[in-house]
């Protein structure tokens, strides 16, 4: 590798030569199955519930240059055909050979991969095994199809399915073997132990792998059959990652889990850190810092490697198991940490700035999933964790820490509750050039200001048709649309430059409170997922673009004495001055809005 960096100096070309031999590295070494060691990768979750219009394969496609900056994974929804190409998350499939889904078509599919794969970013399958629908109606419940791969049928039937399963209550007869995991009600339980059924799945893994061109998966519901299975099918398919969704807080059982999928002595998967995932809530949405210092995967020396860290999911954000916390601090625990770190797609779309920043600096340290865990523990009214890479160490401090030591590292980033130190010898140079969405953002000229009223601005994605939109906007307290969904219709306002559709809702006076929440509809479906609410907010199927708020304000003095320093209205610091400069020059290139320039407000049009 050494050689190769001596004579490539495109970072992007670099990148994809290391993805490819980490691949080739890993395929090559039985000890590398599971997940590989010292992997140095961040993973991006490229969905939520719902996500339909965000997660379209061509949307995701469309963003490849930037996404391929900063992640080397991407995890997407089950793209087997689950019965419906429209509103269907795909967690009961139907086909399996069938690559058309509620997000994109096959050809779409294989299209996104290579064009990500050409740029050394691979991608995630979610597997959805432990249970299957049929082809029928609603009734019919054990109609499996019948799909062909290289010149070979493949099916199931009812001696494939748990005798135990609900259907025979239905009048079926299944005769397969007694449920080795936990039932799934909905669909049908497939009987693991059937070598029909394990034929079935290896061809299907051997499809996405080598013919589709997943590198890796995501198995769903693991605790749905015994943990031996995955291991099976791991030790044939030989993915590069793989992944398992053993939803539970107690870290000795998934640990078991992960156990229980040795093949021949040898860990055949990963699984989702969740008991890191509840320490973390516990933790920073609530100041409960001592939780940090409880046992995770991550943290464990023998289990790091296996560890995919993560704040959020699309079924935690969804349900009473969301993150509610200061979710930028949240996200910068999990990307200073060992494991691989997931980033939930909402977040990474309201917090994008942060999260680039958090991954650049993990990337130039070097951070890998063994990295070792030098200090770490609670401090006054918050935690810090010190964490080696292979190239420079992080200090990570959480909350109210003034006493923790910053000798010998200097600031690399911060926000609220959070400050992301490095050690002096590491260069940080280019994370300067990070520029925020607000900094980039410029307003569509059909957009005005709206004062003294709660207003946001949604542009349509072109594959929602014509339909009237409305807006859903809400905090913990009231809902400023009615409180009957999908809430208020919106105003069309005009067009984008692209030539999308841009809408404008207008809400209650502003002296009512400050919504939180605010999601996009036609007419209640489809829909946008959850956005933070930011006043006079651009949002679009992505997720929040830039803001333009405007008052009488028009002048404001600097500081005399000091440096000058740019904030947004929403708190994030944009630009550092070394000394003081005029309100004009500190905000020069600003998109229209309103902004914190030494402690006063500032507003700046752009237009």
């Amino acid at each position: 590798m050494c050689i190769f960096a001596a004579v490539i100096k495109d970072r992007k070309e670099m990148r994809k030569i290391y993805a490819t031999f980490i691949t080739l590295l890993t395929v090559l070494q039985v000890s590398a199955q599971g997940w590989p060691a010292d992997y140095k990768g961040v993973m991006l979750q490229g969905f939520a519930w719902d996500s339909y219009s965000e997660s379209q394969w061509p949307q995701l496609e469309s963003q490849a240059d930037e996404i391929a900056d900063y992640f080397d994974l991407i995890w997407v929804p089950n793209s087997a055909y689950a019965g419906s190409m429209t509103m269907n998350m795909g967690y009961h499939p139907v086909y399996w050979f069938k690559q058309d889904c509620a997000f994109g078509t096959e050809e779409q599919l294989r299209s996104m991969i290579k064009t990500y794969k050409d740029k050394g970013v691979g991608f995630i399958a979610d597997i959805v095994i432990n249970h299957r629908n049929g082809i029928g109606a609603e009734d019919s419940w054990v109609d499996f199809p019948a799909e062909t791969y290289k010149g070979e049928t493949f099916q199931l039937g009812l001696s494939d399915i748990c005798k135990d399963d609900e259907c025979a209550s239905k009048g079926y007869n299944p005769t397969g073997a007694a449920d080795t995991g936990e039932k799934w009600d909905g669909a049908r339980d497939l009987d693991h132990t059937s070598e029909n059924v394990q034929k079935n799945v290896n061809a299907y893994l051997d499809f996405l792998k080598n013919d589709v061109g997943y590198e890796g998966f995501r198995y769903d519901f693991v605790k749905g059959y015994a943990p031996k299975y995955t291991g099976l099918y791991n030790a044939t398919a030989k993915p590069v990652y793989s992944v398992g969704e053993y939803w539970d807080g107690n870290v000795a059982l998934v640990k078991n889990w992960i156990n229980g999928t040795k093949q021949e002595g040898v860990i055949q998967s990963a699984a989702f850190d969740f008991p890191l995932k509840y320490y973390i809530n516990d933790a920073i949405g609530s100041g409960t810092w001592s939780r940090l210092n409880g046992e995770s995967l991550a943290s464990n020396k023998n289990y790091k490697r296996y560890s995919v860290t993560f704040v959020d999911n699309h079924d935690t954000y969804r349900d009473n198991n969301k993150c509610k916390a200061n979710l930028e601090a949240a996200n910068a625990y999990i990307l200073t940490m060992p494991g691989t770190p997931c980033v939930f797609l909402n977040h990474w779309t309201a917090y994008k700035t942060a999260i680039k920043k958090m991954v650049f600096v993990r990337k130039k340290a070097e951070i890998a999933n063994t990295s070792e865990i030098l200090e770490s523990g609670q401090k006054d009214a918050g935690y810090y964790v010190k964490v080696k890479g292979d190239k420079g160490t992080v200090l990570l401090v959480l909350g109210n820490a003034p006493s923790v030591s910053t000798t010998g590292f200097k600031l690399a980033t911060e926000g609220k509750m959070y400050s992301i130190y490095v050690d002096n010898a590491l260069d940080i140079s280019g994370i300067e050039d990070i520029k925020s969405e607000e900094e980039t953002f410029k307003m569509p000229d059909c957009c005005t200001p709206e004062e003294g009223k709660m207003y946001a601005f949604f542009e349509v994605p072109s594959s929602w048709g014509s339909k009237d939109i409305y807006c859903w906007c809400w905090n913990d307290k009231k809902n400023f649309t009615g409180g009957n969904w999908p809430g208020v219709k919106c105003t069309k306002v005009g067009t984008a430059d692209n030539g999308n559709a841009v809408w404008k809702w207008i809400g209650p006076d502003s002296s009512e409170g400050t919504p939180t929440g605010i999601i996009f509809s036609a007419n209640g479906s489809p829909q946008t997922v959850d956005y933070e609410y930011k006043e006079g907010g651009y949002y679009d199927s992505i997720g929040y673009r830039g803001t333009f708020t405007t008052t009488g304000i028009s002048k404001f003095e600097a500081a005399a004495t000091g440096a000058t320093k740019v904030y947004s209205i929403s708190g994030k610091l944009l630009r550092t001055f070394d000394t003081v400069v005029d309100n004009s020059e500190a905000t020069k290139g600003l998109a229209s809005g309103l902004y914190i320039v030494n402690g006063k407000k500032q507003a700046v049009n752009s237009k």
